[in-house]
């Protein structure tokens, strides 16, 4: 018996321009495409060529055309300033034609690049959205990112104008943009003609004369610009992956694939419809901000919410609770971390019961490895479906999901189900290159060619695409993530290609052994990594994070823990070291910094990463390290 899912991967696969062409007509194109998918100049694969629209219009104007003016586009919901705003879609396409009216002002053309350097404020998805209704390339960099990291992306961008704000508000401490902006433009070769400064009441910018202008007052005196018809391989965007170090990397995305496979995949994945309220946790420096705060759910009618917090502390580990009651949220897409964060501060889900959650339908999350342990604690205390993705900022939306409003499958822990319709999964080994059987662990790739919405190719670095993704793996694209596909089709991402250890000949994950670790009741959080050994090349290191309250002997909790590992994956796996630390060092968008903590307990030299959320913990890790005979001395 096939079912919906089945017969869409199926088609996908065996007849792409079929498939996709049809999904297609559900976008407003100002003129049809002439090819689906040109294959002209392979591996450079492009969607829809010759086919003309607007990002903008799909996302806006095209529903005020169709009656929902009225409707709530986004809210805007910000506990760390005690605010809430509501914009309909007429209100947002206002907004956004009157700054994209600011940036023609400014002499800002289809084509030139427009970096945006915000906070999450509604400020940030209009700029993005204005640069999409003129043509412009928008390239969006996390707001309060170290001035040395903006400055490379100014350079490789070459931003005609960049937008920002004068500060951020991590929790209760407030982060002035402005001095890290000035830095970076003064460190870069590049100089932006323009600055355009959106001042908030808690801190006000200084301003340079001759090229800073305040975003209100040139708003208020701005003309409302049209839509820029561009061609569906324009590009849309350049989004710079994350934790690079020199030369970044610009994860390009163009505007005919981009617009096809996002409004696809609100119903086809998240199995949600015009005037459903959908709420993405993350931030619009990161891609899912990108795909499923701005993009992806106005593509669709949806109603879309942009949060300016935390899970916890804002105020506490009940607010997405309040938000999801509030608001009548009906899918929420978040970070594991989140709710390990949650977990920990009311690990019995006490918070839970104070909210009305009777309109929400599922939880989805992504961006790291999903451990049994938090999977679990979410469908019992919250009793909806949830749903591991797994996806990258290259490929712009899942490569492997439960597809909800196709067919869902049961859940397996640790899989994040199935490949996406257009994904061409497969799991090849690394030394010979060829498919290994169901079960075995290797390289997961993609055949080419990827399906709209992936990256075509980074910003005016073909070669750099190549050889970084396509180059190991000839005719596929490299995830740079090892699994396997089981005897069902289940696809199972145990972690990084580099984060699999050889322990004396035997290739081990690491994200194998976290999840045991993450089955003690007193764990909140793990990290397993491989250290240097002379006797075995590698051994894994535990850092475990415990749940609040916990006060049981952290020596006693070890000796479980290494227990626990020896009888569920085996005395060959050498874990016999681990230590309790109070926090794991991340990047804001709660990426646990693996090849740093590896570095430090190498006694290898290491760099303060850009993307850190705190730096004093690493401070702590080293400790940490040191008490188990590791980290020496920092070098």
């Amino acid at each position: 018996m096939t079912n919906p899912y089945d017969e869409a991967y199926k088609r996908s696969i065996e007849d792409p321009e079929g498939f996709w062409g049809e999904v297609a007509r559900d976008i407003h194109w100002e003129k049809t495409w002439d090819k689906v998918l040109d294959d002209s100049n392979k591996p450079f694969y492009r969607w829809f060529t010759g086919g003309r629209l607007n990002t903008c219009y799909n996302a806006l104007d095209v529903h005020i055309a169709d009656g929902r003016g009225e409707q709530p586009a986004l809210i805007y919901d910000s506990p760390v300033t005690d605010s809430l705003k509501i914009y309909t879609y007429n209100e947002l396409r206002d907004e956004v034609a009157r700054f994209a009216g600011v940036l023609k002002a400014q002499g800002v053309e289809k084509g030139d690049r427009v970096v945006i350097y915000m906070p999450m404020i509604p400020e940030a998805a209009i700029a993005m959205l204005a640069c999409a209704r003129i043509g412009a390339v928008h390239s969006v960099v996390f707001g309060g990112f170290a001035a040395n990291e903006l400055a490379t992306r100014i350079d490789d961008a070459k931003p005609k104008v960049i937008v920002s704000a004068s500060c951020g508000i991590e929790v209760k401490k407030v982060i002035a943009y402005k001095p890290l902006l000035d830095g970076a433009i003064d460190a870069a070769s590049f100089k932006p003609e323009k600055c355009i400064i959106y001042q908030r009441p808690m801190e006000k910018a200084s301003m340079v004369e001759g090229r800073d202008i305040d975003w209100q007052e040139a708003v208020s005196r701005a003309q409302p610009a049209d839509c820029v018809t561009v061609e569906a391989t324009d590009p849309l965007y350049i989004l710079y992956t994350s934790g690079t170090t020199g030369q970044p990397k610009g994860v390009v995305r163009d505007n005919g694939g981009h617009a096809v496979a996002l409004k696809w995949t609100m119903k086809a994945i998240y199995n949600v419809d015009a005037g459903d309220v959908y709420w993405a946790a993350s931030d619009v420096g990161w891609v899912v901000g990108h795909s499923y705060i701005v993009y992806g759910p106005l593509f669709k009618g949806c109603t879309t919410i942009l949060f300016e917090g935390k899970p916890v502390g804002t105020p506490d580990a009940g607010v997405f609770w309040r938000v999801i009651s509030q608001h009548k949220v009906k899918c929420l897409f978040t970070a594991p971390t989140a709710f390990r964060a949650i977990k920990r501060e009311d690990p019995a889900g006490e918070l839970i019961k104070n909210y009305d959650l009777s309109d929400f339908k599922a939880l989805f999350l992504a961006g790291e490895r999903l451990d049994p342990d938090t999977l679990n604690w979410a469908r019992d205390k919250l009793g909806v479906p949830v749903i591991d993705h797994w996806w990258q900022t290259e490929t712009g939306w899942a490569i492997c999901a439960n597809c909800l409003g196709l067919h869902q499958f049961p859940i397996k822990e640790g899989s994040p189900t199935k490949p996406a319709p257009g994904w061409n999964l497969k799991v090849l080994d690394p030394e010979t290159k060829e498919p290994v059987p169901p079960g075995e662990i290797g390289a997961l790739v993609v055949k080419l060619p990827l399906p709209p919405g992936a990256l075509p190719t980074l910003w005016q670095n073909d070669e750099r695409f190549i050889e970084s993704y396509l180059a190991e793996f000839p005719g596929y694209y490299k995830t740079a993530d090892a699994g396997f596909i089981d005897e069902d089709g289940y696809v199972y991402v145990m972690t990084r290609t580099d984060d699999i250890i050889n322990v004396a000949g035997h290739r081990l994950s690491t994200g194998a052994m976290e999840e045991v670790l993450a089955d003690h009741p007193d764990v909140a959080e793990c990290a397993v990594l491989g250290v240097d050994d002379e006797l075995k090349g590698q051994v894994p290191v535990g850092f475990l994070v415990l749940n609040a309250g916990v006060t049981r002997d952290h020596d006693e909790i070890i000796k479980e823990v290494i227990l626990m590992v020896r009888e569920r994956i085996g005395p060959v796996a050498s874990f016999k070291k681990a230590t309790v630390v109070k926090r794991l060092p991340k990047t804001r968008s709660g990426k646990i910094l693996r090849g740093t903590i590896q570095k430090i307990a190498d006694n290898k030299e290491w760099k303060m990463p850009a993307t850190i959320d705190d730096p004093s913990i690493l401070g702590e890790i080293e400790e940490a390290l040191k008490t188990i005979g590791l980290a020496k001395s920092r070098k």
